[in-house]
């Protein structure tokens, strides 16, 4: 496990109060970190509050990732309560649907929340995680939408492409600075079950991991160094996975029309790719 995740430790997860982030945080306090859940108020975050708190090891603070003051807030109130923290896990993020001519009026929304959160999240949180001088991971979740693209929802996919472009970014600032202990992730998840992705299904499909076993995914990942934690699930194993985003850097490598693993003229040559 990554040295920053010890019991004792101090560790935020954006977005904790239901699906991945909810299951994250479980499985913090189950190491016996102190886990500060922040979501945005109401029902599900009150519930997460009375799923997993006692022995004051669980804080759950009102948080709307998407305004720099409520983030400096967070900051200040677990800095007040607690102390300085070491694990960040970004996580929280809409998914609302798209279009390229926004006829939704969601680009702002979901852009705000997905790529803006994470940014300034980690703005805020980073230099005193540095200055600290120990062990501290981030960790930001972003989307195989973020790397393949995929026609149908652009503007998550590009809040999430956003996302993997700043945490690559924050990797290499971090281990460019002298003497820093602290680490950044991407957290790429596959398909998972969760209220973002249920669009009114009750029932888990057959495809789908539950967040559970996502993040049992993750944290056997926070054992290794590895960077890019690529998850499969039931649909779609991690070499399907690799040949589709070699797949999608070849547009720009051989010059394809872009999506091509969507354009008519390469449907076959990219079902024959996958077959190698």
């Amino acid at each position: 496990m990554h040295e920053a995740v010890r019991k004792g430790n101090i560790a935020i997860v954006t977005g904790g109060a239901s699906g991945i982030g909810l299951a994250a945080a479980r499985r913090f306090v189950d190491l016996g970190l102190r886990v500060c859940i922040a979501d945005l108020p109401g029902k599900a975050l009150d519930s997460a509050r009375d799923t997993l708190g006692g022995d004051g090891r669980v804080l759950t603070v009102p948080t709307d990732i998407s305004h720099v003051e409520q983030l400096k807030a967070l900051k200040a109130r677990v800095q007040a309560e607690w102390g300085q923290v070491s694990v960040l896990m970004n996580n929280a993020g809409v998914q609302p649907g798209s279009s390229i001519f926004d006829i939704e009026d969601t680009w702002q929304r979901i852009i705000d929340v997905n790529m803006w959160g994470v940014i300034r999240s980690a703005q805020i949180f980073a230099p005193e995680m540095i200055a600290a001088d120990r062990p501290g991971l981030i960790i930001n979740t972003g989307s195989k939408q973020g790397i393949t693209t995929p026609p149908g929802d652009p503007a998550y996919n590009v809040s999430k492409a956003g996302v993997k472009v700043f945490t690559e970014a924050l990797q290499h600032e971090l281990r460019s600075t002298p003497a820093c202990k602290v680490e950044a992730r991407l957290f790429i998840p596959g398909f998972v079950f969760t209220p973002l992705t249920a669009r009114g299904r009750i029932e888990k499909p057959d495809g789908a991991w539950t967040p559970e076993e996502t993040v049992a995914f993750l944290f056997d990942a926070l054992g290794r160094e590895d960077f890019y934690i690529l998850c499969p699930d039931n649909e779609v194993d991690h070499a399907t996975d690799e040949k589709r985003i070699l797949w999608a850097a070849g547009d720009i490598a051989e010059n394809r029309p872009p999506l091509s693993r969507w354009h008519p003229g390469y449907g076959e040559a990219f079902v024959d790719w996958l077959k190698q």
